[in-house]
């Protein structure tokens, strides 16, 4: 089996390495990642600039672009063979409802999807990296127990809550629940007098009913969520009138 690991927290994050030791154990495994943190950089593909690879002492590729770029210079140019599956992670922090088209860490899911391979993209539901061996135990679990009765490519949002792995409840399938409007963005002066502004923190859970993602993840079960990339509204597709020359 061979595995292609990516994030959006760079190759240096504690997330990305737990994770690739835990793969090895089962995989041959190849790691590309930003050369630093690239949250929030969603989907988005370098073409403004030439792109560098390098690569760590540990064996990990590096590159100077989004997770989106590492996943395509993985797939295209330094893997000589396909990989089996793809994952994302392990993430510092939630990657539910809305930030999952925000986030770095699906995007390079979505790319290895888009490409046909299964992906599945991991987050621990908090920032600070506690109890991350719980959270690369049971990104390991699921990947060894498979998805035989998903259709293959399938692409999945997994959050974990960060706590001991004898204190998670299990894991359950879940919708994607939603968020507030983001908080307003942060204003500040910098020092030559110029009006410079922050990105503000993502809103609080407008929808966190029975059987989203931040239910399932506050009642402390892992949430695993299958996503689609076709964006196409067909009940307004049906409605639109273009009956025009």
């Amino acid at each position: 089996m061979k595995i292609l690991i990516s994030n959006d927290d760079g190759y240096l994050a504690p997330g990305i390495v737990v994770l690739a030791e835990a793969m090895a154990s089962i995989a041959e495994v190849t790691v590309v990642a930003p050369d630093s943190n690239r949250s929030g950089a969603s989907n988005a593909l370098t073409l403004d600039r030439p792109l560098s690879v390098q690569r760590a002492s540990n064996g990990f590729y590096f590159v100077n672009g989004t997770p989106s770029d590492c996943v395509h210079i993985a797939l295209t140019a330094i893997m000589k063979d396909r990989p089996d599956l793809i994952v994302s992670g392990i993430n510092q922090g939630q990657n539910m409802g809305d930030d999952t088209l925000y986030s770095g860490t699906v995007a390079a899911a979505t790319e290895g999807f888009l490409f046909g391979v299964p992906a599945i993209a991991f987050s621990q539901t908090e920032k600070g990296w506690a109890h991350l061996d719980a959270a690369a135990r049971i990104a390991l679990e699921m990947v060894q127990r498979g998805f035989a009765g998903l259709a293959s490519p399938f692409l999945l949002n997994v959050n974990i809550p960060n706590l001991p792995f004898e204190e998670i409840q299990g894991v359950r399938k879940a919708r994607l629940g939603k968020r507030h409007t983001s908080e307003p963005v942060i204003h500040m002066i910098d020092p030559h007098g110029r009006d410079i502004y922050w990105i503000g923190p993502p809103g609080a859970a407008s929808d966190a009913s029975a059987g989203t993602d931040f239910d399932t993840t506050n009642r402390r079960f892992v949430s695993v969520t299958p996503l689609q990339i076709d964006l196409t509204n067909t009940r307004q597709l049906a409605d639109l009138d273009m009956d025009f020359a």
